[in-house]
């Protein structure tokens, strides 16, 4: 049995093809203004026996080509259970939100919480704050973890963040110090929202943002305790969506 799961997310579209419980293969690509043209995309001359989205964009897919729609809670539970059995707590974040989930032993969603109101301490903050240090993300990563010193940020919106960015750059404070004190204020609003569902082993780090070593670094060090990261963390909610159509 063909099962495709897409994941339509507000920055990224991602498909998993899979045969039974195997993945034959995964693809990411960027959402652009027109997702609906990019999943079309993403699903020319390919065929499968049940299509299920997940994602912000799971009802325009449903309403077009896919068979069934799963929440992402559930999708991302169901993809971190299937490659970490003994997951417990689920940190996921994207584009444009973060969800905390705790799972029981069954792997069925406990409890979770969900910032989506604004794009605070996603992957669409990192952006804009790389590109006001004249960054790449993976650079304001990598230099952020060459020191201990940080800067406080005493504003989490995108906007007013920015602004202070701005602002301490032309005061002369050494980027370093600014990247460090950006991640390290993710970081706080990510373990908030994780102690909201309770923080029980494994913890699994999923969503685009896992793919940044220096707040998974800084993540484990507040928790005190290891993250487990997908080989391919951005395709974990697809992986989801596909595996519910076996149950």
């Amino acid at each position: 049995m063909t099962i495709g799961g897409l994941d339509i997310g507000s920055r990224t579209i991602a498909l998993v093809e899979m045969e039974g419980e195997r993945i034959l293969r995964g693809e990411v690509i960027a959402t652009t203004f027109d997702p609906l043209e990019q999943c079309r995309r993403l699903l020319e001359n390919r065929s499968f026996e049940v299509l299920v989205a997940t994602g912000y964009g799971r009802h325009l897919a449903q309403a077009n080509f896919a068979d069934s729609t799963i929440t992402e809670i559930k999708a991302f539970a169901l993809g971190c259970y299937s490659i970490f059995p003994e997951c417990r707590t689920i940190l996921d974040i994207g584009g444009q939100d973060t969800k905390a989930i705790s799972l029981a032993p069954s792997g069925k969603v406990a409890d979770f919480q969900m910032n989506d109101r604004c794009a605070a301490g996603t992957g669409k903050f990192l952006e804009v704050m790389a590109a006001a240090m004249g960054l790449t993300i993976e650079e304001m990563g990598r230099i952020a973890l060459e020191t201990e010193a940080e800067v406080k940020i005493s504003s989490m919106c995108t906007v007013f963040a920015e602004s202070e960015v701005t602002g301490l750059i032309a005061r002369g404070t050494p980027r370093p110090e600014i990247a460090r004190g950006l991640h390290e204020a993710i970081c706080d609003r990510a373990v908030s929202l994780l102690k909201r569902v309770g923080v029980e082993r494994e913890v699994v780090f999923a969503g685009g943002v896992a793919k940044n070593p220096c707040l998974k670094a800084l993540l484990e060090k507040r928790l005190g305790l290891p993250l487990l990261v997908p080989e391919e963390p951005q395709l974990v909610g697809a992986m989801g969506a596909a595996l519910s159509a076996l149950q």
